[in-house]
């Protein structure tokens, strides 16, 4: 299966409303919601997606909530700046706290009111901990619950990223951009004419120990593709910069969920250990095996984990056979 098969496949729905959400300075974010079933909704899920990825990397959470009835619930999905189909991004911009800012315009846009569950991937988990530095009371009122996915809280060229290459000084991080940078000695890449990554080096780098369908590589390659080199290599000082630990006492009051697995490359799992360290009463989900992209690898375990969360938040007891229900639905590769 094609790169161009496997988007085809994987990123349409025609349940949802795109539209454009011009945030404080400006700048058009892509922004998609897609309603509850039946059009009452007792939350909205807003999904913050990781570096050099787009809002289609929750596809497979999508199509479990979209299953899901008790509750029901509304999501929002959209493309960071510099990513995906929003606007690229100026070089001053490309940091985390940009992007906790773009958040709070998105949440402000299409979700004023609502009750609110923020699931971050990786880049998107940081700005999730920025993002309660820079309006702590929003997750004193619509934030009832958070989940942080493959993410660090600090520290991060301690562990899985060496800290020179997270420098936009540094010649080979600019030339082929931050992702491909980060693990020379393990990822495999070519700078090919589009700038992307080899099949090898994505499988490598994005996923763990367990066999992974080739159309969900070809779906990570062809998100890859799409946001330029140059905008990549331009997040990476932010990285290097990145400690939010003392943000985590933020989120005390709210449900929590870290999910990490022991095979990340990228944000090796003593990150998640170190954020449930920094709070005690978090669900911790360790995933055997699951490498960086944990949520596209394995995505029944963690659409299970995800529905309990939404389902404490709303004040639902949890059911089993509803999570179950919803994850099957989500199996699209053993239909």
């Amino acid at each position: 299966m094609t790169a161009e098969d496997a988007a085809t496949r994987l990123g349409v729905f025609d349940d949802g409303k795109v539209s454009r959400v011009a945030v404080d300075d400006g700048t058009p974010l892509t922004v998609e919601e897609v309603p509850a079933a039946g059009g009452n909704h007792a939350l909205t899920v807003i999904g913050v997606h990781g570096f050099g990825l787009s809002r289609r990397s929750w596809h497979f959470q999508r199509k479990a909530l979209t299953a899901l009835d008790d509750p029901r619930v509304r999501q929002v999905y959209y493309d960071h700046r510099g990513h995906g189909e929003s606007a690229p991004a100026d070089e001053s911009a490309c940091t985390i706290e940009q992007l906790a800012a773009d958040l709070h315009s998105v949440i402000r846009a299409v979700a004023p009111d609502d009750a609110i569950v923020l699931m971050g991937h990786s880049m998107g988990g940081m700005v999730l901990m920025e993002l309660v530095q820079q309006v702590p009371q929003l997750f004193a009122s619509q934030v009832r619950g958070v989940a942080l996915l493959a993410t660090a809280a600090g520290e991060v060229g301690s562990h899985g990223l060496p800290k020179s290459l997270l420098s936009r000084k540094n010649p080979f991080t600019r030339s082929v951009g931050g992702l491909a940078g980060w693990q020379p000695g393990i990822v495999e890449f070519v700078r090919a004419a589009g700038g992307q990554l080899t099949r090898t080096a994505v499988r490598h780098l994005a996923f763990g120990k367990h066999d992974v369908p080739s159309e969900v590589v070809s779906f990570m390659q062809e998100m890859l593709a799409v946001s330029s080199v140059k905008q990549l290599a331009a997040f990476a000082d932010t990285f290097g910069t990145h400690d939010r630990y003392a943000a985590l006492a933020g989120l005390a009051h709210v449900h929590t969920l870290v999910v990490g697995g022991d095979a990340d490359r990228i944000t090796p799992q003593a990150h998640t250990e170190r954020i449930v360290a920094e709070m005690p009463d978090a669900s911790l989900l360790r995933l055997p095996g699951a490498g960086h992209m944990l949520h596209l690898e394995q995505p029944d375990e963690v659409n299970r984990h995800v529905i309990e969360l939404v389902q404490r938040c709303a004040g639902v007891r949890s059911q089993r056979k509803a999570t179950r229900k919803a994850t099957r639905k989500a199996r699209w590769w053993r239909r």
